[in-house]
């Protein structure tokens, strides 16, 4: 039931004091007296209906009823009357049956009683309360207006704007899209489990209203609809409150409208959409293990159309410079089995959710070839808990691997030496290791035109097998040994000796991640190692 701020009900009308002396009793109409009284009418005209507009409680002795009560309740009944009151004694000792069944035949609430009341105090106590409530109603229109017009002057974001409609309303509100999908939540004091469990069946039982706002479904939601650019987008629900306060109020439907507006507005100004947020803020909660329950996170992920519950899960990250697209195109291509966000830094984070193990290879396989670069990937978990290790794992492989390679996935399985030196790169402990190994050679190519680093490179690529490091570097097997000889003597090591060809080889691993690095970063090419 929508309750107007400037009005009561018969029930809080017969509790009044003043009314409460005449000893009231219902007679008909027990279920009718939470209906709204609009204003009290006393008269004593056998056709009182020809003064009435509806929603008024009608005074009176009995003394004009007319000769046929049945005509007397229909009319009543059809103007909408909220209710009569009958003062025993003027006309009648005891309430007519045929009064009685004329009452209860048209549904209007009937109450007598039993001694006399003053109407004047009873209309000047019930008249009061509802302008009192009436003036209520417009201050709190006026603060509604105030509060959500400073939101949309300073740029406020739909988060700011739900939070401002729960708060003033003590209710959670639901941004939900066409497919829905709830983007943002404001639960006040309810947990996301409560509210967004079962989201998407709960949504699809609750039609929206045939005008703006409505009273819709079975949970006797509030809904009013979002448009963007002239189109509707989706819809914003305020859910009933608590057993004892289901009641939607006036204020409420401003509240819920205004914020619509407000929603609007605040579209039109921020960039990306609610959907692209709406992923991203879930997919962060889980990488940064915000403080946030399991269950909520749950409830929230299967409330974007992606259960997660028995299902594998997964983090892939991928490197972009248009991610607005590459996200849309994603979020599409992977509707209801992924969760795609931008996670700054780290590139376009993706959490694949799949039922059997290794399920997530196809599709990582597939997001390469979309985007034509490489797709990083951690580990397989199984709850939503160790996403967060899934997504460090992703990183690690991120860092590792060089960008400019071919299109494919790459797991912590495929890090090796290279790749890890080059992770490694800007770490001033490997950088000083390269340098305290191979600074004199460099030097020494540089101060006399020669190569030597790259005959190096070839000899320990070769494992130390001269001849096919000669056949690598087109020189015959004399002028190789000879070059690999120098090489001994500007290191002052010996390169027959395993050890100092693994210290080498690390060196020189980690002196090419250094310059292939700082190569891209200037766009220089990557510089040749073979």
């Amino acid at each position: 039931m929508t309750r107007n701020g400037g009005t009561i009900t018969v029930a809080e009308v017969l509790r009044l004091p003043v009314l409460a002396r005449g000893l009231p009793k219902v007679v008909t109409g027990q279920d009718k007296l939470e209906q709204p009284v609009r204003w009290v009418h006393v008269t004593e005209w056998d056709n009182p209906a020809s003064a009435l507009r509806g929603g008024e409680l009608v005074l009176t002795t009995g003394i004009g009823f007319p000769p046929r009560l049945d005509e007397y309740a229909a009319e009543l009944a059809e103007v909408g009357a909220a209710g009569v009151v009958l003062e025993l004694g003027r006309r009648y000792r005891d309430v007519p049956h045929e009064l009685v069944a004329a009452f209860r035949a048209h549904g209007v609430p009937l109450i007598v009683l039993h001694r006399g009341v003053k109407f004047v105090d009873v209309t000047l106590e019930v008249h009061g309360m509802i302008l009192t409530g009436q003036v209520r109603t417009l201050r709190a229109a006026q603060r509604i207006h105030d509060t959500f017009t400073a939101l949309s002057l300073r740029g406020a974001d739909a988060d700011e704007i739900l939070r401002a409609a729960a708060t003033m309303t003590g209710r959670a509100v639901v941004l939900e899209n066409q497919a829905h999908q709830a983007m943002i939540c404001a639960p006040v004091d309810r947990s996301l489990d409560d509210v967004l469990n079962l989201w998407e069946r709960r949504s699809r039982a609750t039609p929206s209203p045939q005008e703006r706002s409505g009273i819709c479904g079975p949970e006797g939601w509030l809904v009013t609809s979002v448009e963007f650019r002239g189109r509707r987008w989706g819809r914003l629900v305020m859910l009933a409150g608590s057993p004892d306060e289901q009641t939607v109020r006036t204020e409420h439907v401003m509240v819920i409208e205004r914020a619509a507006v407000a929603l609007t507005l605040a579209r039109l100004t921020h960039e990306g959409g609610w959907e692209q947020r709406a992923h991203r803020d879930a997919l962060l909660d889980l990488v940064e293990q915000r403080p946030l329950s399991w269950r909520d996170a749950r409830a929230r992920l299967s409330a974007l159309g992606v259960p997660t519950r028995g299902r594998r899960l997964i983090v892939a990250l991928v490197r972009a410079d248009d991610r607005g697209e590459l996200i849309d195109e994603l979020r599409g291509r992977l509707e209801g089995t992924a969760v795609v966000g931008d996670l700054g830094p780290r590139g376009v984070g993706v959490l694949l959710v799949y039922r059997e193990p290794g399920g997530w290879q196809r599709t990582a396989r597939e997001i390469s070839e979309l985007t034509g670069t490489a797709v990083c990937v951690g580990s397989e978990v199984g709850e939503l808990s160790e996403v967060a290790r899934s997504c460090a794992e992703a990183e690690q492989v991120a860092e590792a691997i060089p960008p400019g390679g071919p299109p494919r996935f790459h797991t912590l399985a495929d890090i090796g030496l290279s790749q890890l030196l080059y992770a490694l790169r800007d770490d001033p402990r490997v950088q000083s290791y390269a340098e305290r190994q191979l600074g004199p050679l460099i030097e020494y190519d540089e101060q006399h035109g020669t190569d030597l680093l790259t005959s190096l490179r070839h000899y320990l690529a070769a494992a130390g097998n001269k001849s096919i490091a000669a056949k690598r570097g087109h020189l015959s097997r004399q002028a190789f040994y000879q070059r690999l000889h120098l090489i001994d003597q500007i290191l002052g090591g010996d390169l027959e000796a395993g050890e100092h060809r693994a210290e080498l080889h690390v060196a020189v691993a980690a002196l090419d991640a250094q310059r292939a690095h700082a190569a891209r970063s200037t766009g220089a090419g990557v510089p040749d190692t073979g």
